[in-house]
């Protein structure tokens, strides 16, 4: 039994509600539920609500669990971070699911009994039943074949696989509403032949100018001044760009919690005493239980895919022989040698499997004495591994498992078809029964290792805790206000090694600081405490957190404080803009506006095309070669400074002159125009999000 059957195990009920929802992103769970969800919810069963639609909070922790579940599966490690992850993902597939809903229903879109069966076993079916319903000799879906075996599934399965196949029904007609919603956005798009005419025109024309002009930063920024009136101006005047989420900024020390050297020196005298024993015993396995090692894998590994650090050293071990201890993380590790041999990199391999699960041996027995006799006598393998097998993963494919690798499979499974010639068959017992193997072929080969691991952790101390707690809550009763909070790190705690910094834009539900790791509930004290007031100590990691609440912003618009970065180089730049415009006065030529700019010179740019981003001449600087290529000033001296992006110009337009375009037939121009506007359109939901009234609380529930 192979270790992915393990994984189907351990983790069914995962398995079943699990369900890939690409055109979205995000793993979708039970539509139709979603679709009765109630109309605002009340606060006790609501996560959030999109569009007047609550998002509930029994749906939202299950698609929560189930994210996480998968991501464990796919390797992630556990802990805080990632259950916050998988809150993060399920708050953004619950608002989208929410979102297309939405569109689905107020366009009418659906999708009829009809074109089920069409989805299911038409000429393009979904992938999962493809491959499981094409006859390998034709290469033909067999239509007939999985409309009985779903109709079978759903009359007389097990609740798990009508739940499983219900799901996975349900997202394809999802996937189908999607597809004819994405379909009328790109139906709409067109772009007529005047324009890309027009466009050409333009883009063929070719000017060269004389110009003078004068940066900016000839004007001493102090000079300039701009007040918060201004800036509070120009942000209400441009709101949409100023929108700021609610969030909060710290200030924060830390006190270290790390396991001391004391700690380290305890972890490596405890792994010291048990050498002589790990060295000695004749019972590995056992040896290892009883030190709390549970994940020994019993087998050959490739040396190839063995990643330690201290591989090469091991790797020269005799058999028997011992290496350690060494540093492996966070934990003093010994390494002991009990094999080496060839082995096959991969195997194609096919069996039957006689589980010992529900019965005793000496029935599992019988039976594969019955599946090698038919074997022997000339019955189809794939007749029997149907009619015998009990490895789900793996029966309704004759027994095949295409690509077996090294520590893929149980060790015993392991060990035989990776190590025994091509064509051997044989019987392996592992914990899941008896398996009749046959290997039809094998790839490469390397030198196969079986290694045990003894690990001991490098584990803090409670006296280290407790220090650092204790230097923690010292700092902060002296931390009363932001001046208390400085001056204490600077005379008690700086030249002990404590650590000062800063974290910026804290949303109300995240579960990671800046510069700290994953701490929810320093997240939730952050926001219970008020601005200018310290937060109390925290354990973070390794570490103890004092936090003062530095800036508090509040869900609307930038305050003109929070915004005057942003906006105070623009308008000083628009200040000084008028002061050279000013300066210039009237323009009559060039060399008179040149004297007026401190006697800047006369300068030529050639070869200025409209569609060009940047010149080499010019740098950015749109609005001036907007004004080269208006008709109205071909031939002339512009009759006033220009404000740039850089500085203050004054051009004269010497010649404008148009050359051939070579993009294509107008037809070819036409098309490669829409697809790129298709391509903008393909995913609305950027859009719609932009749109919606969204009411998260999250922060409320966790």
């Amino acid at each position: 039994m192979s270790i992915i059957q393990d994984i189907r195990d351990k983790y069914a009920k995962v398995t079943v509600v699990l369900i890939a929802l690409a055109l979205i992103g995000f793993i979708l769970t039970d539509y139709f539920q979603s679709q009765s969800r109630s109309m605002g919810g009340s606060a006790s069963t609501t996560v959030g609500v999109v569009n007047g639609r609550s998002i509930d909070i029994k749906e939202f922790n299950q698609a929560t669990t189930d994210i996480e579940a998968s991501m464990k599966q796919q390797g992630y490690p556990t802990g805080e971070g990632l259950t916050e992850q998988a809150r993060t993902q399920a708050w953004d597939q619950q608002v989208s699911i929410a979102l297309l809903e939405g569109e689905f229903n107020k366009l009418g879109i659906d999708v009829s009994k009809k074109e089920i069966g069409d989805i299911l076993y038409g000429a393009n079916p979904p992938q999962e039943l493809a491959q499981q319903f094409t006859d390998e000799k034709t290469g033909q879906y067999n239509a007939a074949q999985a409309k009985q075996a779903l109709e079978q599934t759903l009359k007389k399965g097990t609740q798990e696989q009508k739940d499983y196949f219900n799901n996975r029904i349900t997202q394809w007609i999802l996937q189908r509403k999607y597809e004819k919603y994405n379909s009328m956005f790109a139906n709409t798009v067109n772009v007529p032949k005047w324009f890309v005419e027009k466009q050409n025109a333009d883009n063929s024309q070719l000017a060269k100018i004389s110009y003078v002009s004068q940066t900016y930063a000839s004007i001493a920024d102090s000079t300039v001044k701009v007040d918060d009136k201004e800036i509070a101006d120009y942000v209400n005047k441009h709101k949409e760009d100023f929108k700021q989420e609610e969030s909060r900024n710290i200030a924060f020390v830390t006190f270290n919690a790390a396991p001391s050297a004391a700690d380290t020196t305890v972890a490596k005298n405890r792994i010291m005493e048990l050498k002589a024993g790990f060295d000695t015993t004749n019972n590995v396995l056992m040896f290892l239980a009883a030190e709390g090692v549970s994940n020994y894998y019993d087998g050959y590994i490739s040396g190839k895919t063995i990643q330690i650090a201290a591989k090469d050293s091991i790797f020269k071990l005799p058999v028997g022989g011992l290496y350690g201890p060494y540093i492996d993380g966070n934990s003093f590790v010994l390494a002991k040698m009990l094999g080496a041999r060839q082995m096959a990199d991969t195997a194609r391999v096919r069996h039957i499997l006689v589980s010992t699960q529900q019965r005793d041996t000496a029935t599992a027995l019988k039976i594969l004495d019955t599946v090698k006799l038919a074997l022997s006598a000339g019955a189809s393998f794939d007749s029997i591994c149907a009619k015998y097998s009990e490895d789900p993963g793996s029966k309704d494919k004759g027994g095949l498992y295409e690509s077996v690798t090294p520590g893929q499979m149980v060790p015993q499974f392991n060990d035989y078809v990776l190590g025994n010639s091509v064509g051997s068959k044989g019987v392996v017992k592992t914990d899941y029964g008896y398996h009749y193997i046959e290997i039809l072929s094998q790839k490469g080969g390397s030198t196969a290792y079986k290694i045990a691991y003894l690990p001991k952790e490098i584990t803090t101390s409670q006296e280290t805790v407790n220090s650092a707690l204790n230097d923690a809550n010292q700092f902060y009763g002296e931390a009363k206000d932001a001046k208390a909070f400085d001056a204490s790190y600077e005379k008690n705690w700086k030249a002990k090694g404590s650590l000062k910094s800063i974290a910026t834009n804290i949303k109300p539900t995240d579960a990671q600081v800046q510069g700290l790791g994953f701490s929810r509930e320093l997240v939730r004290n952050i926001y219970t405490t008020k601005k200018g007031q310290a937060v109390k100590p925290e354990r973070v990691g390794d570490q103890y957190v004092v936090a003062l609440v530095t800036d508090v912003f509040e869900e609307g618009t930038q305050s003109p404080a929070t915004a005057r970065m942003m906006v105070e180089p623009i308008l000083r730049n628009k200040k000084k803009a008028e002061l050279l415009k000013k300066k210039v006065g009237a323009v009559s030529t060039l060399e008179a506006a040149g004297n007026m700019l401190n006697g800047a010179l006369v300068q030529v740019a050639d070869s200025l095309r409209i569609d060009s981003r940047q010149s080499k001449s010019l740098g950015y600087e749109p609005k001036i070669l907007g004004a080269v290529f208006n008709p109205a000033n071909k031939g002339k001296v512009v009759n006033e400074a220009l404000e740039g992006a850089g500085g203050v110009y004054v051009i004269r337009v010497d010649e404008v002159t148009s050359t051939p375009v070579t993009a294509g037939s107008i037809d070819e121009q036409r098309k490669m125009m829409a697809q790129q506007k298709q391509g903008m359109l393909s995913n609305p939901l950027g859009a719609l999000r932009k749109a919606a009234t969204i009411k998260d609380k999250r922060a409320d529930r966790f």
